[in-house]
């Protein structure tokens, strides 16, 4: 035998080991939950701009910044940046080695292809948390300097108007994994109650299809960037939830919207409670 490839086993069988280890998922259903408040307010947020209410960020940075301004506000960023870092390393786990049971292969594929997804949206959300705690300051505008420097590259104006057709294409998806309930594959409800079955379902139908709506809107944005070679029309969540408002009948969409991103936090702990090991 080997050595050099009994020891590469013997450390991938660590890795897997602790990737998979209870105090590691039990911080990943920590990080869940973080999600989901952070995604509450959010909702909050874009609420009262729907409502005319407040002039705060209606995204992910604001609501990091509106919980740092609260009393123990860096306890808890602290706390959800520990446990978002600890979901990174699940869903890492789970794109690695997870779903071995699922087929056909395109299917098994697929859902790791969430789980990479998933991690790279979680550690984003973990690196901001972890910044701001850290007295580095928000990083709201980073989207329109990227976009300002890809603009400015050979063929920027394409490559950019791709990624916004992505975006969208993801969050149609999102928002197809909302109405057909497929994110319930994900959930281990066999011992929920039938109303906290139901509520987690429904809760999780509203809150994707509201999340696809909203980054959606930021893709449409991306493009109308690329076209107008003007990246100060893509500056994230926040522009995208205000133009929303801007437009006929723009706030009444904008607090459906701000309901559902709400709906979303809240089944983000329903997912903290029953996700799959």
């Amino acid at each position: 035998m080997n050595p050099g490839s009994q020891l590469g086993r013997d450390a991938q069988r660590t890795a897997r080991q602790a990737a998979e280890s209870t105090p590691l998922r039990l911080l990943g259903r920590v990080g869940l939950a973080a999600y989901g408040v952070v995604h509450l307010l959010v909702g909050y947020l874009a609420l009262r701009v729907a409502t005319g209410g407040g002039g705060e960020k209606a995204d992910k940075s604001g609501a990091l910044q509106a919980l740092a301004e609260q009393p123990g506000g860096k306890i808890l960023l602290w706390v959800i940046t520990i446990g978002l870092a600890g979901l990174v390393l699940w869903q890492l786990a789970e794109a690695v080695w997870g779903h071995r049971l699922v087929r056909p292969q395109r299917r098994r594929t697929m859902k790791r292809l969430v789980n990479v997804a998933e991690a790279l949206v979680f550690g984003f959300l973990a690196f901001s948390a972890g910044k701001l705690v850290s007295g580095g300051g928000s990083s709201s505008n980073g989207q329109q300097t990227l976009t300002a420097k890809a603009l400015a590259l050979p063929y920027g104006q394409l490559l950019v108007g791709a990624v916004g057709v992505g975006v969208v294409a993801v969050a149609a998806f999102v928002v197809h994994r909302g109405l057909t309930r497929r994110f319930a594959e994900d959930l281990d409800l066999t011992s929920a109650s039938p109303t906290a079955r139901t509520a987690a379902l429904r809760l999780g139908q509203v809150g994707y299809a509201a999340l696809g709506v909203a980054y959606g809107t930021v893709g449409v944005l991306v493009v109308v960037a690329a076209v107008n070679y003007d990246p100060k029309k893509a500056t994230g969540l926040d522009v995208a939830l205000k133009t929303l408002a801007s437009q006929p009948y723009g706030p009444l969409l904008l607090g459906v919207v701000a309901v559902g991103l709400a709906c979303f936090g809240a089944y983000c702990l329903f997912d903290a409670r029953y996700r799959k090991d």
